[in-house]
């Protein structure tokens, strides 16, 4: 009894994650700018978030501080010549996590880069400590917005809060 328990437990986690996966990211969810605000006001205030990817099958995760609003959608910065850039060029799917007052964030989202000028302007000017390695200007320095986001709030003592943007 409980093998056959394990394995109709086993099947039914293995139906709802192959479900997930192939239904997260396939509709465009609408941009919600008052819940791009708000990842990024808990993201700001946790002060460093951490940001995974993927190489083929192999995750990394990296820490990460920038997180800016820009014409209402959110927005991280690094550079081009970076893996964390390469691997979002192959697979734009990612996740970021960070933890504050006993809480903490998970944003599924793909991350889509902005060539534009205005867009890495923007960021730059609201993070002058960048301007020593990065110029809007430059070959190397990219942004990317959060497309297709679903941010989901936990803690230990209260119910999880999703939201999109």
């Amino acid at each position: 009894m409980k093998k056959l328990f394990i394995i109709a437990l086993t099947s039914i986690m293995l139906t709802a994650c192959g479900n997930r996966q192939n239904n997260t990211m396939s509709t465009t969810i609408t941009p919600n700018p008052q819940n791009a605000l708000r990842a990024q006001q808990f993201l700001k205030d946790a002060q460093t978030y951490y940001l995974a990817t993927v190489d083929g099958d192999q995750p990394h995760v990296r820490p990460f501080g920038t997180a800016e609003i820009f014409e209402g959608r959110l927005y991280i910065q690094t550079g081009k010549s970076k893996n964390v850039y390469k691997q979002l060029k192959a697979n734009p799917k990612a996740e970021i996590c960070a933890y504050k007052d006993g809480q903490w964030i998970r944003i599924e989202c793909e991350l889509i880069p902005d060539e534009r000028v205005a867009a890495k302007k923007d960021m730059l000017d609201k993070n002058q400590s960048l301007r020593s390695m990065y110029d809007e200007n430059d070959d190397n320095t990219i942004v990317l917005y959060l497309q297709n986001a679903t941010a989901t709030i936990s803690s230990f003592t209260s119910d999880p809060e999703t939201f999109t943007f």
